[in-house]
């Protein structure tokens, strides 16, 4: 068994944490000090609850699992381990790394989950820190393993887990057979390793339906303060045929950097087992994504304010590089930036903040290979 901290104690984090710990891992969760709830409600109970039922539903393997360290003490946190998970908001990627700068050690292993091209940001982050000089590995999942909510303080509910986590390793050159074999042990399902973090991002599972169908349902979600099913109610077969010629995009920019990238029912059917003919009837009858009435309040919801500016836009810039037209994720941004009186294009995470500044695809494409 490994030790292993978690640096993020939301849904996402807490959950890591529960599935780590129920696995016999020594695990230590860490959130800011700013953000204390769920780390003394770990720290007085001992470990980590998944409630058996939510709204009446269901929920995946109940129990509690204890865990080692539950702390606000960054120093303390990056001290237990040498494995790490950023399990937090692509907007606090960067916050986060900061604060473990200056206790960072040679040949770390740092999860983020999920990436967000966030491999290549912190990767910046650390070639213009003092400590420049460590060999760390940036490994980005494309997304969280489970569908997942907080229950109460101290305590996740597990709605649905996925068959297996693709994830890229960066640098490329540290993708030894060690290294899977630790991502192997660690991580909590099974792992598919894909070219780049570039990759990653592209098949973010998210790409397409949280952005599509919160935006263009807004006036449902805000008027019915989220309560009700967000994949059933807010797709219909017009809704859903944005989200196919979104997805084509997607693929036609993954075609010119060289990408084999899974369509986006291919995608989903693979990672939840299922056989559904159309993304209509995937969000339509998915299970996993009805069993609790939880859909976005508001258009400050992270199906926006991540999703469009840490994966649209420099979705939208590589695009631009290659010469191919994706007017659907321009609306989707506009409309966007629209709706929060912000420049998604400007404030996002540009090909200039991964430190791409100027850069041609084939520089690019070679960067990714070191």
């Amino acid at each position: 068994m490994s030790k292993i901290t978690i640096l993020g104690a939301g849904n996402g984090g807490m959950a890591m944490a529960y599935a780590l710990g129920r696995k016999g891992h020594d695990v230590c969760i860490y959130d800011s000090p700013k953000f204390p709830a769920q780390i003394e409600a770990v720290k007085k109970q001992g470990g980590i609850e998944a409630v058996a039922k939510m709204d009446g539903a269901p929920m995946l393997d109940p129990g509690f699992a204890k865990i080692t360290l539950a702390t606000t003490d960054i120093k303390e946190a990056m001290e237990f381990a040498d494995i790490l998970m950023i399990i937090c908001p692509s907007f606090a990627q960067e916050i986060m790394f900061d604060s473990m700068l200056p206790y960072l050690r040679n040949n770390m292993i740092i999860f983020i989950v999920p990436g967000n091209y966030g491999g290549l940001i912190l990767n910046k982050q650390l070639h213009y820190s003092e400590k420049q000089n460590l060999n760390i590995t940036f490994i980005d999942t494309i997304s969280l393993p489970w569908a997942t909510r907080l229950a109460h303080p101290g305590a996740v509910a597990l709605m649905g887990v996925k068959e297996f986590m693709p994830m890229s390793v960066f640098p490329k050159v540290n993708k030894t057979t060690e290294l899977e074999t630790t991502i192997n042990e660690v991580f909590p399902i099974q792992p598919e390793f894909l070219p780049n973090p570039i990759v990653a991002a592209f098949e973010n599972i998210n790409f397409g339906a949280h952005p599509v169908l919160s935006i263009l349902n807004m006036g449902i979600c805000e008027n019915f303060n989220g309560q009700f099913s967000f994949y059933g109610d807010c797709c219909s077969t017009a809704v859903a045929k944005v989200e196919d010629s979104l997805d084509k995009e997607r693929l036609a920019v993954g075609e010119s950097l060289h990408m084999k990238l899974r369509t986006e029912l291919e995608a989903n059917n693979v990672l939840y087992n299922l056989h559904a003919k159309s993304m209509y009837d995937f969000n339509k009858g998915s299970d996993t994504h009805s069993k609790i009435k939880n859909a976005p309040t508001s258009s400050k919801a992270r199906y926006i304010t991540e999703d469009v500016p840490y994966l649209f836009v420099p979705f939208c810039e590589l695009a631009e590089l290659c010469g191919v037209d994706v007017p659907i994720a321009k609306s989707l941004v506009t409309l966007a930036s629209c709706y929060n009186d912000e420049d998604y294009m400007k404030t996002g995470r540009t090909l200039a903040k991964m430190g791409f500044e100027h850069w041609s695809k084939q520089e690019i494409l070679e960067f990714m290979e070191r």
